[in-house]
């Protein structure tokens, strides 16, 4: 097939479009570098440097297209706290120029990469698909109004799409792992105090109601996830939107992590426990069941230790060059 990836330089469009080259697949990136690594575009794929604002009409217009899958987009939550107008503009004014390209250019198969953000604070656990979407914050609202977005033009233009709520990602594939300047995700982060980048970790309360006082979240490997994203766009059906949790359906707590981390690496890991932060939920952990009963997917590598072991392989490598100006 031959793919518009959107963001593929970022850490989870690189490895999905890493997994999509290895099957054969002619993929071509675009991206504008605001977040995404150069080092991060697999050799063979096409890049095109620049908004997908301004570059998704002429590129689709190549023509021969026969998917997309969308990860370009904002996506930290503090950020779209204080700066909820670029959020707007940047994830769903750009996603709808993108899926009027799409429509322009006859190319009516999307995976469209969400979040468990949508859900807001759970009900219960585990989340499955059908519980109330309640954002409680403006980068989980972006997602889900293009969720809505999409399954209108679906019903409306015959478009064939997927969209992939995605609980916690973490580890790392090959030459592809985290390396943001801007880190908000805590395996990377306690990563950082081992190569000392940072003097300690801190753990947002000790006090919530689980077995160790710390929060539990559901962390799926980036190789799984990329899987879900190949499954995904092979088996989309004109005129259907789909959406699927992907998680392993188990959780850690941030005890857990940093315990795990010590261990992988060797490191002592200081950690200190600070305040709660507001909107925090106690357990997240998501239901992966309809995916799998429906495309088949089966994450392999759901063990922490496996998770943090690939991380820190590549963590490890960068040393020094990791967490610098990568542009």
């Amino acid at each position: 097939m031959k793919l518009l990836v959107t963001g593929g330089a970022g850490y989870v469009g690189s490895v999905c479009s890493q997994v999509l080259v290895e099957a054969g697949h002619e993929v071509v990136i675009v991206d504008n570098f605001s977040t995404g690594n150069r080092a991060a575009v697999p050799e063979g794929a096409r890049l095109v440097e620049g908004d997908v604002r301004d570059v998704a009409d002429g590129v689709l217009a190549e023509g021969g297209f026969d998917g997309v899958i969308h990860f370009a987009a904002r996506s930290l939550v503090g950020e779209s706290m204080v700066r909820p107008e670029d959020y707007w503009q940047h994830n769903v004014v750009t996603t709808l120029v993108l899926l009027d390209a799409m429509r322009a250019h006859n190319v009516a198969n999307l995976v469209f990469s969400s979040t468990a953000a949508t859900y807001g604070e759970p009900e219960q656990v585990p989340i499955t698909e059908d519980m109330p979407t309640a954002p409680t914050n403006p980068y989980g609202a972006t997602k889900l109004a293009i969720d809505h977005a999409i399954t209108s033009y679906a019903r409306a233009h015959g478009l064939g799409a997927t969209s992939l709520r995605y609980f916690n990602v973490a580890g790392a594939y090959g030459d592809i792992g985290e390396n943001r300047e801007v880190e908000t995700h805590l395996i990377p982060l306690v990563l950082q105090v081992a190569l000392g980048h940072r003097e300690k970790i801190s753990m947002f309360g000790d006090d919530w109601p689980t077995p160790d006082g710390t929060p539990v979240r559901d962390y799926i490997h980036i190789r799984d996830l990329a899987d879900a994203h190949v499954l995904a766009l092979e088996s989309n059906r004109p005129g259907t939107h789909r959406i699927y949790n992907l998680g392993s359906g188990d959780g850690y707590s941030v005890k857990q992590v940093i315990e795990m981390c010590r261990k992988v690496t060797g490191h002592p890991i200081p950690a200190e426990v600070t305040p709660r932060r507001d909107g925090d939920p106690a357990v997240l952990i998501a239901s992966s069941e309809k995916i799998g009963a429906e495309l088949g997917w089966d994450p392999a590598r759901t063990d922490l230790e496996t998770i943090v072991t690939d991380a820190w392989a590549f963590t490890s490598r960068l040393g020094d060059r990791a967490w610098s100006a990568r542009r």
